[in-house]
């Protein structure tokens, strides 16, 4: 069974999410920005999910995390919750 693992910064609206991933393309450090601007409880571990199998996320963001490539962030992503960065750390 496929399995990656994943941060993620989690915002109420595209152009702060927009906005965040300006600065992290800019240089900041993608965990620093989310434990300060994620409102997901996941933000105060530097937004990290661990490892986790297709399924266990809303589709959405398993679209994005089990297809696009390992070390990118890709976003802003909608779901029901709001609009996310995600950077995929590893997948197997």
């Amino acid at each position: 069974m496929t399995t990656a693992r994943a941060r993620h910064i989690l915002v109420s609206t595209k152009k702060e999410c927009l906005d965040l991933l300006e600065r992290i393309n800019k240089g900041e450090d993608f965990g620093m920005v989310a434990e300060m601007h994620s409102k997901c409880p996941s933000g105060k571990k530097g937004g990290d999910l661990g490892e986790f199998q297709p399924g266990m996320m809303v589709k959405e963001f398993d679209k994005v995390v089990f297809s696009g490539n390992v070390g990118e962030v890709y976003g802003p992503v909608q779901t029901q919750f709001g609009y996310h960065l995600i950077e995929i750390l590893s997948r197997s």
